[in-house]
This record gives structure tokens, C-alpha cells and sequence, in this order.
């Protein structure tokens, strides 16, 4: 059985790196700042999931007054294949309903399949829709 809660400071370093034992931090991205930001706002947070004491899942959940998203999803893999992923998604839907937000925009990197495959077994489907993005950081 998983249940999930927000980050506690002392979990930012285990999250930190279960990201990238998972591959999911980027060279552009600095895991820290990103979790901060995340927590620093009224409007999002980190959700763990702890199975007997141990941070074993996470997940980025946050939203512009209008929609959802989700971010750095990820489930240890020693503890895949047990339903801990649908777990994450539905805690991070659950805070968000709780907020009264109705409709979630999910990105999914165009080479992670897997990632996409999974989001689609959960009900989840392509829009057709194009993602600009433009970094204002200077990176």
C-alpha cells in the first residue's frame, strides 16, 4: 500500500535523487530550484508516496488558476509494476480537484513512449495542439 503527502525538507535530497536514478532531471533543469518553486507556490506542490517509511514515488503537481499539470512523475524502480505510477496520477488529480481545477495539460518528451503509453492506459489522450515554449532564464 502507497499513500502520498507533501515533500518535507528532509525528503528534498532523497527526491533529488530518485530523479535522476530515474533519468528524469535535465542539464537545463536544476531539480533543487524546480522543487522550491514548486513549493514556494500557492498554486502547486511535490506529492511523495512512502511505502513502509520510504519515499518510493513523486510526483510535481501544480496550476494556473485554469488547468492542471504534472511534472516529474516518477516511481522507484525497484517498486514498479505495482500500480504506484496510477497511484501518483490519482493523488495529483485528487489535489487538484480539491482546488477546483477541472482539465490538466500534460506533457509528455515526444521520445518517451513509455510515458506516453502509460498517460493513455489512465484515460489521458493526445490534443491537437502544438507546445511553444520559449526559456526566459537566458539558458
Amino acid at each position: 500500500m502507497i499513500a502520498f503527502r507533501e515533500l518535507h525538507d528532509v525528503d528534498v535530497e532523497s527526491i533529488v535523487a530518485l530523479w535522476k536514478r530515474c533519468e528524469l532531471t535535465r542539464d537545463w533543469n536544476d531539480p533543487h530550484k524546480d522543487i522550491k518553486f514548486a513549493r514556494d507556490g500557492k498554486t502547486s506542490t511535490v506529492l511523495v508516496g512512502i511505502v513502509a517509511e520510504r519515499i518510493v514515488a513523486s510526483v510535481m503537481v501544480g496550476h494556473d488558476g485554469h488547468r492542471g499539470v504534472l511534472y516529474y512523475l516518477v516511481v522507484d524502480p525497484v517498486f514498479q509494476k505495482r500500480g504506484f505510477g496510477k497511484a501518483a496520477v490519482a493523488a495529483a488529480e485528487a489535489w487538484l480537484r480539491e482546488r477546483g481545477v477541472w482539465k490538466i495539460n500534460l506533457m509528455v518528451r515526444s521520445e518517451n513512449e513509455k510515458a506516453g503509453r502509460f498517460y493513455e492506459r489512465l484515460g489521458y489522450e493526445v490534443n491537437p495542439v502544438t507546445s511553444f515554449g520559449k526559456r526566459l532564464d537566458g539558458a
